[in-house]
């Protein structure tokens, strides 16, 4: 029997590629996707995508969607709260749910948190992505036809005229070699539209790109 999992979704491009992994693995049936929304903003945390092309997206996806709703200055306490208590509510739909997914891909305190974060709920951390050449997984996201935008770029690390900049082969070309063609360190935060399981292409326009925090560069993109 597959095993009923949830992906713990961001709206970005790693996200899309555990999707995809998952959804070619017979022993995997995705049951949902769980997103994190501030709930002042009304838009997913750290990437700053309003919950409307979010809805679009996972509609077009052809999957439930959680919500996982945040203050907007959330402490990690709080975080794990509001984690564990939407978990409990999509185990009241999937009484089977045995498992959540996740679309890191090296960074081993994270991995390490989120398997901390699981402890003791009888669900199993799930990383399909993990240990892949960011580079490689960088090309293949292009080449497989997906359509992705940096939504946010954290300016102490890159330049804050990436934000906005469509995620392709010119982009990557582009990249300083301190970046890591995926973001995996939080560089910068995307946003996909397109691609390998979408029933359709999310429609948006590019607004006005805003440096907030003195230091991360979010643009705008509008339904």
């Amino acid at each position: 029997m597959a095993t009923e999992t949830i992906l713990s979704w961001s709206g970005g491009k790693d996200s899309a590629l555990a999707l995809r992994a998952l959804r070619a693995d017979p022993g995997i049936r995705i049951v949902g996707l769980l997103t994190s929304v501030t709930q002042a903003y009304d838009r997913i945390s750290v990437h700053g995508v309003r919950r409307q092309l979010l809805q679009s997206q996972v509609a077009a996806l052809e999957l439930p969607l959680h919500v996982l709703e945040l203050d907007a200055c959330c402490s990690n306490e709080a975080y794990e709260k509001a984690f564990h208590s939407a978990l409990s509510a999509v185990r009241r739909q999937h009484p089977e749910l045995a498992a959540v997914a996740f679309g890191d891909l090296f960074l081993e305190d994270v991995r390490a948190y989120r398997e901390r974060l699981l402890a003791g709920t009888g669900l199993t951390p799930l990383f399909p992505l993990w240990g892949l050449d960011t580079g490689a997984l960088a090309q293949r996201f292009i080449a497989e036809g997906f359509a992705a935008r940096l939504v946010c770029v954290d300016t102490t690390q890159l330049s804050g005229g990436f934000a906005g900049r469509a995620f392709d082969r010119e982009l990557l070309d582009q990249f300083p070699s301190a970046v890591d063609p995926c973001g995996e360190r939080g560089e910068f935060h995307t946003f996909v539209s397109d691609g390998p399981g979408f029933r359709e292409p999310v429609g948006y326009s590019v607004g006005e790109c805003v440096l907030r925090e003195g230091r991360f560069m979010y643009t705008e993109l509008l339904p």
